[in-house]
């Protein structure tokens, strides 16, 4: 290894070492209000005035705004004797609570909820399952209970779902052309933030979104509006209650929480219910069939083992999943982010 390798490497080491600060970092300066404050005051601030409007030290909002900067969250000016700051693209799109597309909610669930459970990484490796309930604010293993553990904290997984598909939630049903299915049913659609995608994509077709009890009051309460009549909520358990009728199922972010089995099953009840000529669309992270990426399907992976039974798929074990389900005819299509696969009935 030549000289010039070995430092690079040292810093990709220091900086894979501390990865964990960043996530950190990034939500602690959004939950204060930093970007906020910088969009608003619409020109830059220096460390004592930011530090002063969001009653910080100022000490210690200065050590925040530097790494800020070192990160690219923020960008820094000097006048005279005076360092200016001021936000980035980036975080005057997605890191102020009030960014016109901001993934604040993200921040919180992955700072708070997942940094936590992944302490038990190690564990969870050892034994092959989730360690959530070693945790002490978790009564249960399930991860839906601990998600649905209070109103607040649904609430908040529920935007924080709301952010991912008002972001890709496009770019995902722009996969395929599904026009031919004006009758959509999606399964554990949480705020129907995909849902107002569809119907905004066609508009002479309907959505029901099935979820549970208690994620359906916060819905329709917080998410959907009544004018959104195209719309309808419907409470039941997608493993166990009547499923309604519909020419498209939409399953997202649904067959990595769980088991070969409880997949099949899931799609199985789908594939009866669906109308003739139907199908169902799955949403994932697709892992190459090789299994050495994308990056994003590696670390959704081990989430999944840190809070689930469930994992991330190749295409073919996708495939496998839906064919012994029923569904024929199956496509795959890459998005920006996520894969959309498409079976028909």
């Amino acid at each position: 290894m030549s000289t010039t390798e070995e430092v690079e490497a040292l810093k990709l080491l220091f900086r894979n070492q501390y990865s964990f600060l960043i996530s950190k970092i990034m939500f602690t300066a959004s939950d204060l209000g930093v970007f906020d404050l910088l969009m608003e005051s619409k020109e830059p601030l220096t460390s004592v005035s930011i530090a002063e409007r969001l009653s910080t030290s100022p000490f210690g909002m200065e050590r925040l705004l530097d790494v800020c900067v070192g990160l690219k969250f923020l960008q820094v000016e000097r006048k005279g004797n005076q360092t200016l700051y001021g936000n980035t693209d980036l975080a005057n799109l997605y890191l102020g609570k009030r960014s016109p597309k901001t993934q604040y909610y993200s921040m919180k669930f992955n700072a708070e909820f997942v940094y936590t459970r992944a302490q038990h990484l190690a564990d969870s490796v050892r034994e092959g399952e989730a360690q959530t309930y070693r945790l002490s604010d978790i009564s249960t293993k399930d991860f839906y209970e601990a998600m649905y553990r209070s109103e607040s904290s649904l609430r908040e997984f529920m935007e924080f779902m709301h952010e991912m598909w008002s972001l890709c939630g496009r770019d995902v049903l722009n996969a395929f052309d599904l026009s031919n299915f004006p009758l959509v049913c999606d399964l554990g659609g949480c705020s129907g933030a995909l849902a107002k995608e569809y119907i905004s994509l066609y508009p002479n077709s309907t959505v029901t979104i099935l979820d549970l009890p208690e994620v359906v009051e916060t819905g329709k309460k917080h998410f959907v509006s009544s004018e959104e009549h195209r719309i309808t909520f419907h409470k039941g358990d997608a493993f166990k209650d009547p499923i309604p009728e519909a020419d498209l199922y939409i399953l997202v972010r649904t067959l990595h929480c769980f088991s070969e089995e409880k997949c099949v099953q899931l799609l199985t009840r789908l594939h009866k219910a669906c109308k003739p000529g139907g199908g169902v669309l799955v949403v994932e992270i697709v892992l190459n069939e090789d299994r050495t990426g994308p990056f994003e399907a590696h670390i959704y992976g081990l989430v999944m083992l840190l809070v689930t039974q469930g994992k991330e798929r190749t295409p073919s074990e996708y495939n496998a999943l839906l064919s012994a389900a029923g569904f024929k005819d199956i496509q795959q299509k890459k998005a920006i982010l996520f894969d959309a696969i498409l079976g028909r009935k």
